[in-house]
């Protein structure tokens, strides 16, 4: 491959990531493979973020920098996406850095093709240990029947991924992204990534899944979205499943409204470890509202569920009998988890 043949961008949506903000882009600009942008999007950011972007545009020409009001992550992505100029596309999230040779390896397994995707792996990087992340899917190259089969089928209502949702670790090329600006709900804050990428995904030609390739370094922050209370998780999660109705419809997947039934399940286990981290007193009532109200109910009862996590297999307990004497029991389980 001709050295740096394909301009990458590279959009990061920033809010209050203060004090990871310059190990991120400093990683991102030192790539050994330089014919990038790199797209900072500030979503209203109230700690100097803001700042350190205008800093870096003053600095370096390739980076451009986008302020804009508060809108959520998908707002601040979809901007960066109305902007980008490149080839190929790809996120990463402004409390994580990357590996200097991410871009020169993942381009390696380029063909040039409208539509391919290369997915890398990710080191968990915890306070106490890092932990190296491979994808469940088989590594190397998937396209025509076997693209359809393996991955597009498997994408939805699976409680493991076959490939992971984050729009993270993906290099895109651009097209993937076209015509699905119509499923994107800015008010989706748990299960974005989702509301992103999997139409993208379901836009894809080809798709190749990285043998090590851990290039990407997601930073376990305490503070972030998915490790915190979040009192409107299931507003989230019912945007979603509006999103995957239209999504399923459109892009033709077998046995769609029933794969979408099963999702919802799945995430609503999401949303039972949440409620459960409900500081209030009154967390087991609104347990019960949650899962008692009669749409919800008829949903978890009636979608035939295969739950092999144990994890997983307590809160579709407490799901399915929303007592207060099991949500006690489940949330010291949380607690202790959290702990860990």
């Amino acid at each position: 491959m001709k050295k740096n043949k394909y301009k990458i961008s590279i959009i990061v949506p920033v809010y209050n990531k203060r004090d990871y903000l310059e190990e991120c882009v400093d990683s991102i600009l030192g790539q050994s493979y330089t014919n990038l942008e790199l797209l900072l999007v500030d979503d209203e950011s109230t700690d100097g973020s803001g700042e350190i972007c205008d800093r870096y545009a003053k600095e370096d020409e390739r980076v451009k920098v986008f302020h804009q009001q508060n809108g959520g992550p998908t707002a601040a992505c979809m901007t960066g996406l109305s902007n980008a100029t490149g080839d190929y596309y790809m996120f990463i999230d402004s409390d994580d850095y990357v590996s200097k040779d991410m871009l020169k390896e993942m381009c390696v397994l380029l063909v040039g093709k409208s539509g391919e995707i290369v997915c890398c792996n990710h080191v968990l990087e915890k306070k106490k240990e890092t932990v190296s992340v491979l994808s469940p899917m088989k590594p190397g190259v998937y396209e025509g029947a076997k693209l359809k089969q393996e991955i597009k089928e498997n994408l939805i209502g699976k409680e493991e991924r076959t490939i992971p949702m984050s729009r993270c670790m993906k290099l895109c090329e651009k097209s993937v992204f076209e015509g699905n600006e119509k499923y994107y709900d800015i008010a989706i804050r748990m299960g974005d990534d989702f509301n992103l990428i999997c139409p993208a995904l379901l836009n894809s030609t080809r798709i190749v899944m990285m043998e090590e390739g851990l290039f990407y370094h997601y930073r376990y922050v305490e503070d972030s979205i998915v490790h915190r209370y979040d009192p409107n998780m299931k507003d989230s999660i019912d945007r979603l499943m509006r999103a995957l109705h239209e999504i399923v419809k459109d892009k033709g997947i077998t046995d769609g409204e029933a794969k979408v039934d099963r999702e919802y399940c799945y995430m609503m286990m999401l949303v039972m470890k949440n409620e459960l981290r409900n500081p209030e007193k009154n967390y087991a009532k609104r347990i019960g509202q949650i899962f008692m109200e009669p749409s919800v109910r008829e949903k978890i009862l009636n979608t035939p569920l295969s739950v092999r996590s144990r994890s997983n297999q307590f809160m579709y307990l407490g799901m399915q009998y929303p007592q207060k004497s099991l949500l006690s029991i489940l949330r010291m389980i949380m607690k202790r988890h959290d702990r860990k």
